[in-house]
Order: C-alpha cells, then sequence, then structure tokens
C-alpha cells in the first residue's frame, strides 16, 4: 500500500520575502541581471538542457549536402546537415522515412543504409555491434551501415544514402516508429 502526503500551497513570493536569496557563485552577471527579481532567481537551475537526437539545420548552402534515394535509385530527398550529425538523427529532422526504432543504441537494423561506395570508404571500420547488427539487415550490401553510426565530415559532400527496399523490426512487423 502506498502513503500519499499533502502538501499545503504556498506562493512563491511569500517564500521569498521570509528568506534572503543568494545567488550561486558559478553564475554570471549577465545571468544576474537576466533573471529579473531575486525570487524567481532562486528556483531555477543554471545548466542547459540536453536532448536526444537533437539536430539543428544549418543555414541554406553553409550545410553539408547529403542525397536520400529510395531502393530504385530515385531521389528522395537533398538536405544539408552539420558535421558530426549522424545519418539517423538527419533523416528524423528532414521527415525522411528511415525507421530507426532503437533509437540510434545499435540494437537493430532498421536505419540501415547503402552508402555511395567513394564516400563509404571515408569511414572508420563498422564495430563489432554494428556488424552483428548489419547481419540481420534486409538487402545487404559491401557499402550498407547503420544511418545511426555514420556521422557526417566534411568530406562526406554529396554523399548518397540508399534506403532498402524493407526492414527487418524485430519489434512488431507492421508497427512503425515514433521519432523521438
Amino acid at each position: 500500500m502506498s502513503s500519499f502526503h499533502v502538501f499545503r500551497s504556498v506562493r512563491i513570493s511569500s517564500v521569498a520575502r521570509e528568506r534572503p536569496v543568494q545567488l550561486l557563485n558559478h553564475w554570471t552577471r549577465s545571468n544576474k541581471q537576466n533573471l529579473g527579481s531575486p525570487s524567481l532567481r532562486r528556483w531555477l537551475h543554471g545548466s542547459q538542457i540536453q536532448r536526444h537526437g537533437n539536430v539543428t539545420r544549418p543555414d541554406p548552402g553553409t550545410g553539408i549536402k547529403l542525397h536520400f534515394k529510395d531502393s530504385k535509385g530515385k531521389l528522395l530527398k537533398t538536405i544539408e546537415a552539420n558535421e558530426g550529425d549522424d545519418i539517423l538523427s538527419v533523416a528524423h529532422e528532414h521527415d525522411i522515412d528511415l525507421e530507426g526504432a532503437c533509437e540510434g543504441s545499435v540494437a537493430c537494423s532498421t536505419c540501415h543504409v547503402i552508402l555511395s561506395p567513394e564516400h563509404y570508404d571515408l569511414l572508420p571500420e563498422p564495430s563489432d555491434d554494428e556488424n552483428d547488427m548489419l547481419d540481420m539487415a534486409f538487402g545487404l550490401t559491401d557499402t550498407s551501415r547503420l544511418g545511426c553510426q555514420v556521422h557526417i565530415t566534411r568530406e562526406m559532400d554529396d554523399m548518397i544514402a540508399t534506403l532498402p527496399s524493407a526492414t527487418r523490426n524485430m519489434f512488431v512487423d507492421g508497427k512503425k516508429s515514433t521519432h523521438h
């Protein structure tokens, strides 16, 4: 049996008047000025929020071009990415149908892509975990990689990533994952 606690509601402004507010010594002068009232400063946390798979789009013309094609070679979309982004996150950001059921944890092969040979050779060797997952990928080729493991560099400008005609999702056949 669980126990419930009832807390009395107290307005923050009345609490702030009763106690002096001390600023954390690691806050900069500009942070102190931007936060406004002393009562507000006391309740805010100063660290930056981290988001899983957060991708920012580069300004047009400044990014690394990546071409996505379907299994028949038809161009789906050309996008621009930042250096260091992975193919799976970039595909999700631009609404390209690359599944990624495990969300990049190298536990499935649903983000399998086939890369152009000249760009495939620029990549480091796949890890043992990636190779194990690639063994389960549908339509495996010599230039297959998991999109979650391919981090884009400047040398990969104009790279072609071809999506296979199907994927093998061990979770549930026919269920499409949601992108977080």
